[in-house]
């Protein structure tokens, strides 16, 4: 059999509001916001380029159920453009953009097939072939059942058949479920490949059959760092070769920079400038947390001569006119073995207590900040992994703030 060939791509978010991000000038924060955008571009022009033989998108087109009139018009464009080259679309709609939400209607091309509420089998036709898609789309936010009943199991042996589902892996408590499912239920429907939508973060959790999560195509907070993007997939009976397309306009990381030796401020600033141009000559722009390595009781006590905002802020005046730009989020410290730190008693008393909380608790630490009616609009729900990033960068503050050198 001939193998056939699609784009498995998850998880658009198209026109999302980058909640939490402080401080960024208007025009850099204007470039974050139309990073999704950029993204879904550039998936749309290496479709036509490279002219697959159909395109999957499995869920959360959209950030919102109101589903915004930008979003919509640009999604549309996007589909008239693959319909021009003749390329078929497959989607269904998640918990993000669900059925069930209000907004202004945008007729779809011919060349778009849109899963609804009820799960479907589609026939397809690539080269004498038979090719079989299933999915559905939510009729609301919340799917908390199973839906794997629904899913018909595979009956030509010829055939390909391929299932889409935005959900997640039953018992991973690190995301909300929705649809929940187990590998062992997605295997026995004997399936040649399962394209998933949901999890931001790219994974192949079985690979006899593919079962894979492609990820989200531009990363939108801190927690979804590195290239996002989408997977190129080449399909045959018992063999499928999945290739990484990259499509991140902004990319979100870490950078480390080893401060080793460094006494004096121009050396610490050109080592700095050096890690970010080191960075962008990679990536490109990005978001980046400037973590420093390797310090020493001298660059600690450099450091330390000045507020830790004003280091941040002239690191980001130098970085001004450089393009693409990198915006510099927040400094950490990683202090080297020479250095001791004594914590005191009350330091390591809260840490003791601190690391008995649960997530219910954590909830209840913060939810005076939650219950902000000003600053609520612009957070996003706290999830077990939210909880756990909370509670080290408090360890982290408390041992650097209330331990003392030796």
């Amino acid at each position: 059999m001939t193998a056939i060939r699609f784009f498995h791509v998850a998880d658009l978010h198209l026109d999302s509001p980058f909640k939490g991000v402080t401080s960024m000038p208007e025009h850099q924060l204007k470039m974050l916001r139309n990073s999704t955008f950029e993204a879904f571009q550039t998936l749309i022009q290496t479709a036509v380029l490279e002219k697959p033989d159909f395109v999957l998108i499995v869920g959360d087109i959209y950030d919102g159920e109101d589903r915004s009139l930008r979003a919509q018009h640009k999604f549309q464009h996007g589909m008239e453009t693959l319909n021009k080259h003749q390329i078929p679309v497959f989607l269904c709609h998640g918990n993000h953009d669900h059925l069930g939400g209000k907004w202004t209607r945008f007729q779809l091309p011919s060349n778009v097939h849109v899963f609804q509420k009820k799960t479907e089998k589609v026939h397809i036709r690539i080269r004498q072939h038979d090719v079989y898609i299933s999915g559905f789309s939510y009729i609301e936010r919340h799917v908390k059942e199973s839906m794997m009943p629904s899913y018909e199991e595979a009956a030509q042996t010829d055939a390909l058949h391929i299932g889409m589902l935005h959900g997640s892996l039953a018992g991973d408590a690190t995301h909300d479920v929705y649809a929940p499912f187990t590998k062992a239920e997605l295997i026995s429907k004997n399936y040649d490949y399962w394209a998933l939508g949901h999890i931001h973060k790219r994974q192949v959790l079985h690979m006899e059959p593919p079962i894979v999560y492609s990820g989200n195509i531009q990363s939108r907070h801190r927690n979804e760092k590195g290239p996002k993007g989408y997977y190129d997939v080449t399909l045959e009976k018992g063999d499928a070769r999945l290739t990484f397309m990259p499509t991140s306009a902004i990319i979100y990381d870490v950078v480390n920079c080893s401060c080793k030796d460094i006494v004096h401020a121009n050396e610490w600033f050109e080592e700095i400038e050096k890690a970010i141009d080191q960075f962008r000559n990679k990536y490109g722009a990005g978001v980046i947390e400037l973590n420093l390595t390797e310090v020493d009781a001298n660059t600690l006590a450099l450091l330390e001569g000045t507020p830790m905002d004003e280091w941040l802020s002239m690191i980001r005046e130098t970085q001004e006119m450089k393009e693409p730009n990198v915006w510099i989020q927040s400094i950490s410290i990683e202090t080297s073995e020479t250095i001791e730190l004594e914590s005191s008693g009350l330091t390591e008393n809260v840490i003791s207590v601190m690391g008995k909380w649960d997530s219910q608790q954590w909830k209840e630490i913060v939810s005076d900040v939650y219950q902000h009616s000003r600053s609520i609009r612009f957070m996003d729900k706290l999830a077990d992994e939210d909880y756990k990033t909370i509670e080290k960068e408090v360890r982290d503050f408390l041992q650097k703030e209330l331990s003392v050198k030796k």
